[in-house]
């Protein structure tokens, strides 16, 4: 029997479960397999992607796949159709290699006997794709995914899930892999490590794929495929068990969605499904790059060790949200490196004559990588000498190509324009390339690098516990939605956030916000500071707790209503606060990720209670091109 699902928030998947990034489908049954994947693709568009494929078997492997949108795809199996009623498909957004014909998925084993799709990061990719070359192997493309299909043929002694099982034991990481073989033409099997999958079921056929909306259309019966498990299927369903071989009874469940729900997973918009995805963004955004001791792996960062050392200064450039990440990044390249370390909005910048010499390094941040201003910027550090890398979401972006350097963020297509998950993957990033210099400077200890990773490490799982309950988020957004004005304040590392939250709010319910360090109020912004203003302050620095607290005293005393941004150890703030919003401990220094996360959460509540157009809020776009 299966159960009905009418949500108004997912049930379905897992804090930990909702970051989607690739598309991904698959079919067994008696009708033609292409039309059903290329549909399924197509109605996972939403979630974006740089290439497309196909691939079926029918007596053979035969896989069609194109860089861009599904629409060059189709011309393709226009012109030469994919007869056969097993397949699989892809919808492709780049981490491993460029967007391109040969990095586009399916990709398979030399014989084209294997073939696979892949979502996800293969952590030791680099490990294995060594291992493979040195025992002959030729490899077609730069991604992680065709190292799987050689693992994968590699292991095959006349059952594939067995040898799909012992081919991910090798493999590090977080993903979901679906692969066929000729050899056993009539069935796919899938394993999931964290990146979704569900199955659906119809009579005689059964389907695959990484998302719900894929299918609604087809079936309204799935099971849910949970971390760690391998799933078998056929015509007649599907067999479900742990990749350690015990079986799995799992009870399929009648999803009742529309597709509009469906897309954003259950949540009302994209802006909070985003947010909820933001675990599993760190995860992706450390996956492979961090060491328990501190030490990182940053795959497109070239320079050596000798650079790092004779490094003087650091320039960051950006707009908007990449901007307030550039706040975080500068205190913490200062703190880590002991080195000066300069912010400027890049449409500043691009008219100034900044101090950019030879020898300097300049990180230029952009979701897109496409952000004209953040462009022009970086070509002057570039003209000026500097060495340039991008901190950007997307492979293969003009940012990304203009650079010497490169870390992606791995943050996945971003939908709402109202920039969330990227700003935290943009911090990440941040991270890492600190202690990527701070190591090869000396400016770190091993001791200190260690305690970072380890905090690092635990940050997911920190950002979870503060979605689990929103209701002070939620009262904290009742109590300021009629407000005027509203005022953020901070110091340090807690000011940086206090700038992101601010935009938040101005971003999405319009109301008048501004930011400003918390030693900044009495300068003049005390003025206006009177009866139930809504003051809100970040206070996570301990070295400028009291300072901070200060201030909130200065507006407390002048009738100012105070929401305050806490860990969940100070029992100090409630002698001041009028509602505090509680954060997991951490350290200071890797403090604004939890920080950001409650006055995301509050931007959003306050603009549903005042009916605002959330995911497109007005005048706004997601990708600023123009000047």
């Amino acid at each position: 029997m299966s159960r009905d699902i009418v949500p108004e928030r997912p049930p379905v998947y897992h804090l930990k479960e909702v970051a989607r990034v690739c598309g991904i489908m698959g079919y067994v049954g008696p009708r033609e397999a292409a039309p059903i994947i290329m549909d399924g693709l197509r109605r996972l568009e939403y979630r974006g992607y740089d290439s497309a494929g196909v691939a079926v078997a029918n007596g053979s492997i035969n896989v069609r796949k194109a860089e861009g949108k599904i629409v060059r795809l189709a011309e393709l199996l226009d012109e030469e159709p994919l007869k056969g009623t097993v397949g699989i498909g892809h919808t492709r957004w780049a981490t491993h290699g460029v967007p391109s014909d040969l990095n586009a998925h399916p990709h398979t084993d030399p014989t084209g006997e294997f073939v696979v799709v892949h979502n996800g990061i293969i952590e030791n990719f680099q490990t294995l794709r060594e291992e493979l070359e040195a025992g002959g192997a030729v490899l077609t493309s730069q991604t992680d995914t065709e190292i799987l299909a050689h693992l994968i043929a590699e292991e095959y002694e006349g059952d594939l899930a067995t040898a799909v099982r012992n081919a991910v034991e090798r493999a590090e990481g977080a993903y979901a892999l679906v692969v066929m073989t000729k050899r056993e033409p009539r069935k796919i099997v899938a394993v999931r490590k964290i990146s979704p999958l569900v199955i659906g079921l119809g009579e005689g056929e059964t389907y695959l794929a990484s998302d719900i909306p894929a299918l609604l259309h087809q079936t309204r019966e799935f099971i849910i495929i949970e971390d760690d498990e391998l799933v078998t299927l056929t015509e007649e369903g599907a067999v479900v068990e742990t990749i350690g071989g015990e079986p799995v009874d799992r009870q399929a469940i009648h999803v009742a969605w529309d597709a509009e729900q469906a897309e954003k997973g259950g949540f009302e918009h994209f802006m909070l499904k985003e947010i909820h995805e933001q675990p599993t963004v760190i995860t992706e955004t450390l996956g492979g790059r961090l060491g328990e001791d501190g030490t990182t792996w940053l795959e497109d960062v070239e320079f050596d060790d000798e650079f790092a050392q004779g490094l003087e200064t650091v320039w960051i450039t950006a707009c908007g949200t990449a901007y307030h990440a550039g706040l975080v990044g500068r205190e913490v390249f200062q703190r880590v490196l002991r080195l000066p370390t300069m912010v400027e909005y890049a449409h500043e910048m691009r008219y100034a004559d900044p101090m950019v010499k030879p020898g300097d390094l300049t990180i230029a941040i952009s979701q897109s990588g496409e952000t004209a201003d953040t462009l022009a910027a970086a070509r002057l550090a570039v003209e000026r000498g500097s060495r340039m890398l991008a901190l950007t979401n997307v492979v293969g972006s003009t940012l990304s190509r203009y650079a010497d350097d490169v870390l992606y963020t791995r943050a996945g297509p971003e939908i709402s324009v109202a920039s969330t998950k990227a700003y935290l993957a943009m911090l990440i990033g941040q991270y890492l390339l600190a202690l990527r210099l701070g190591v090869a400077r000396g400016s770190i200890d091993r001791q200190r690098a260690a305690d970072l990773a380890l905090g690092l490490a635990r940050l997911p799982a920190q950002v979870e516990s503060i979605l689990e309950d929103e209701s002070s988020i939620a009262n904290a957004a009742r109590a300021i939605v009629d407000a005027d004005d509203i005022y953020f304040i901070g110091r340090g590392l807690d000011y940086a956030v206090a700038m992101e939250g601010s935009l938040k709010l101005k971003e999405i319910s319009y109301l008048h916000s501004e930011a400003m360090p918390a030693g900044e109020l009495k300068h003049g912004t005390l003025a206006l500071i009177t009866e139930d203003v809504p003051v809100v302050v970040v206070v996570t620095q301990r070295s400028t707790y009291d300072k901070t607290i200060s201030a909130v005293q200065e507006v407390k005393a002048r009738g100012g209503k105070i929401i305050a941004v806490a860990y969940d150890s100070d029992t100090e703030i409630d002698k001041f606060a009028d509602l505090v919003l509680r954060i997991p401990e951490t350290d200071d220094l890797l403090a604004p990720v939890n920080a950001a996360v409650p006055l995301q959460l509050l931007a959003y509540h306050v603009a549903k209670l005042r009916d605002h157009d959330i995911d497109q809020p007005r005048n706004l776009a997601k990708s600023v091109t123009v000047e």
